[in-house]
């Protein structure tokens, strides 16, 4: 052998082994990081972590460290902070900064689902979404993104009202940052609280089954919360922001929105706004559907650390709607305009149980015109128009104590609604001809509630148990009631109280199994329609509602049962509930005299003994190999009102999800599918004049690629079948009841840029 040989198989043999020190130094690598709750500030000790055959416990500083293994996810799991793992590549990049960020998630023991509006994968019972949900005018469509929320629509592109195990209206309680809310100036509810809701800076939503959200005001079927994004705060000053537009084809839609802020070490500020606009759009039968829309927003936010122990947020939005089309009913929207403010003060603590407390106060003012003048009515008979004003506004304030083994909210809140509207009618043809007549739709009506509450988790033994209480004084009364309504109803005003009581328990059942047991008595008053509306057509059926202000509060006697599932790339979650109902309020007919000639009569609103619910919901997700994973979600409700025997009105049918995605050309180019079945719904009550309606199937594609780091394409088709569909619960067209069919075929395109 010559030496030339001699020397390349020697450099041969020490690159290998040059290259083998390296890969066991990667392997052998030590991964150490902190964990940090963001919004307060804090470290997270007790986290419990997996990773391969090893296991442990953050320690007092919240940190944890272990060996690096390639192609190892590392799952982590606390009380108030969930369960959710790291890949590989987050791992190194937490090792890389030393930590990694965790917000709270206090209802982890509880039924809950969570729309996370981010780019990033979400595990814990998160539904990822892209910015494309970021730019829908109406933030109560996205909630149909999960089968157990389903929504009553009127107008064909507005007004997703939500329904939730057939609870809806006043029995859901939903609000912002877990304060803010608005009530409906259209009796009608063409502006439902979701549709108030600016989605510039809400990054995920709470869907909190059951009665057991009792921090957040009594919400006898649930609570959705929408919730803002944490400050951003950044040692450097800057500048950032983002625009998007979307376009869909169906019905020339085009839907635009951004936002641009400065950070600093103590500032995170800026403005955003939204503008979006349709027309008709067609259906799977290829007709044309009245869906014309124009809906904007614009608003400004400032988060400022005022200390380091003080944190002070503010908002603004303006939100506006004009020409908005509502086949199903007797007038279209003409203009809404809404303010809603907040303001927010936390102080954070140390050394002490006390962890932080937290104060703040909002205001809502919703001004609404519908009319009928856009109308081609032939013989016109009258023009109809109602202006209405809805104002809420409250104060709360809350403490949170931390101690050895358990945690403790506790505080009050006062909260206010109201409401006046006249519905304005100029008679054009018959005797009444020339004649205006004015009808006092909401008598100048307000509640008031001032509650106090607590929420406790402590473990005891290997279970941890949570129990949560509410006592709320309900206060109503009808400032200028109409002369007709106090004939029927001499006294206009009255007192309330409401108590409420949830206690749930969670144990783990070896590594991968959970269990979740949860029992709730909540009552809930009765909301300004339920206790003033006045003469007006707002329910399922063309006959007109009165209110009842003496009408008593109905009760939810509900137990949740949650089974829970979850090793590496597999997860499965069900939940079962039973809901017992008394003094539950519906509406019968009674042989008052209506105010229109075209009412077949008057419903009005009552308590009915007893009535019940119970369904179940399932959510599974796998992943299929290192690129792919699908997952199923679905759910299924059952009422029965007692007193008749008979199917309670507006339950969703079963509705199934499932999609597949994956993550290819460097992880870069995401693409999915998604097929929806949704059954025949055949239990319908015959009382209300519910119609039977057909199931149906639904295939949807998109796909994603980012170009750089600030510019992302998205393209789609919904519906690509051109199906000819419509929802259960989406109100009929017409005396005849013709069925409003949902769009068909649609295709979108998504530009979104960012900076920096």
């Amino acid at each position: 052998m010559n030496t030339s040989s001699k020397i390349n198989r020697l450099l041969l043999f020490g690159l290998l082994i040059f290259f083998g020190i390296i890969n066991e130094a990667q392997a052998q690598q030590t991964i150490r990081f902190r964990l940090i709750d963001p919004e307060q500030g804090l470290d997270i000790p007790g986290v419990s972590y997996r990773y391969a055959d090893v296991q442990g416990i953050s320690d007092t500083d919240g940190f944890i460290q272990f060996q690096f293994k390639s192609e190892t996810r590392l799952f982590l799991r606390h009380i108030s902070y969930g369960n959710w793992d790291l890949s590989p590549e987050e791992i190194l990049k937490a090792n890389q900064i030393g930590r990694i960020e965790r917000s709270e998630n206090i209802f982890q023991l509880s039924p809950v689902s969570v729309i996370s509006l981010k780019m990033t994968e979400e595990k814990d019972k998160k539904i990822v979404l892209s910015d494309q949900e970021r730019l829908h005018h109406d933030a109560g469509a996205i909630l149909s993104l999960n089968p157990a929320v389903a929504g009553i629509r009127k107008g064909g592109s507005f007004a997703f009202d939500p329904v939730m195990r057939g609870f809806k209206y006043d029995q859901l309680n939903i609000v912002i940052n877990g304060m803010q809310s608005a009530n409906a100036a259209c009796p009608n509810r063409m502006d439902p609280p979701t549709s108030q809701v600016a989605l510039n800076r809400i990054k995920e939503v709470e869907i909190l089954k059951g009665p057991h959200a009792l921090r957040y005001g009594i919400g006898l079927g649930g609570t959705i919360n929408y919730i803002q994004e944490s400050p951003d705060f950044s040692s450097e000053s800057g500048i950032y922001g983002r625009l998007s537009s979307l376009y869909e084809s169906n019905g020339n839609v085009s839907r635009n929105e951004g936002r641009i802020g400065f950070q600093g070490s103590n500032y995170d500020v800026g403005i955003l706004g939204s503008w979006a606009k349709g027309s008709d759009y067609k259906d799977g039968t290829g007709q044309f559907v009245p869906s014309d829309f124009t809906r904007g927003t614009v608003g400004m936010y400032g988060d400022l650390r005022i200390s380091p122990k003080d944190l002070v947020q503010v908002s603004i939005n303006r939100n506006f709607a004009r020409d908005v089309d509502f086949p199903s009913l007797n007038m279209d929207l003409r203009t809404d305009d809404t303010w809603m403010g907040s303001i927010k003060h936390t102080r954070n603590f140390k050394g002490g149980s006390l962890a932080s407390w937290t104060s703040s106060a909002y205001f809502t003012r919703v001004d609404h015109l519908m009319d009928n003048l856009l109308r081609d009515i032939d013989p016109r008979m009258v023009n109809s128009s109602t202006p209405a004003i809805t104002e809420n506004w409250g104060i709360r304030t809350e403490g949170l104590w931390k101690f050895k083994s358990g945690k403790l909210y506790a505080g009050m809140d006062h909260k206010v609604e109201a409401a006046e509207g006249t519905r304005i009618r100029e008679m054009l043809m018959g005797p009444m001809a020339g004649k205006t007549v004015y009808d006092n739709l909401w008598q100048n009506s307000q509640i008031s509630k001032t509650g106090v509450f607590a929420n406790y988790t402590f473990p005891v033994g290997q279970t941890i148990l949570t129990t949560s209480g509410r006592l709320d004084v309900n206060q109503a009364i009808a400032n200028d009631p109409a002369e007709e309504f106090l004939l029927l109803h001499p006294e206009a005003k009255n007192t309330q109280l409401n108590p409420g009581l949830s206690i749930g328990a969670q144990r783990s059942l070896g590594s991968s199994f959970n269990v979740g047991l949860w029992a709730a008595a909540v009552q809930r008053s009765g909301g300004l329609l339920e206790r003033f509306i006045n003469y007006l057509p707002v329910g399922l059926d063309p006959f007109e509602l009165v209110g009842n202000p003496q009408i008593k509060p109905e009760t939810n006697y509900e137990i949740d049962f949650v089974l829970g599932y979850d090793i590496e790339g597999f997860s499965l979650e069900a939940t079962v509930f039973g809901s017992y109902l008394t003094d539950y309020i519906s509406s019968v007919k009674t042989d008052l005299k209506p105010r229109l000639p075209s009412s077949p009569g008057v419903r009005q609103y009552v308590n009915i003994d007893e009535a019940y619910k119970t369904g179940f919901e399932l959510a599974f997700k796998q992943r299929i190999s290192q690129r792919v994973q699908h997952s199923v979600q679905l759910a299924y409700t059952y009422g029965k009102d007692l007193g008749l025997n008979a199917a309670l009105p507006e339950i969703a049918p079963f509705d199934l999800r499932y999609r597949i995605q994956g993550q290819f050309v460097k992880d870069k180019l995401h693409a999915g599918l998604t097929l929806r079945q949704v059954a025949t719904q055949n239990r319908v009550s015959e009382v209300f004049g519910e119609q039977k309606t057909p199931g149906f199937t639904l295939i949807d594609a998109d796909v994603s690629y980012p170009l750089g780091n600030s510019l992302l394409l998205k393209t789609g088709a919904q519906n690509l079948l051109n199906e000819a569909y419509y929802e259960h619960l989406s109100r009929p067209i017409g005396a005849d009841k013709s069925p409003m069919f949902s769009p068909g075929r649609n295709f979108f395109l998504m530009i979104s840029y960012k900076f920096p």
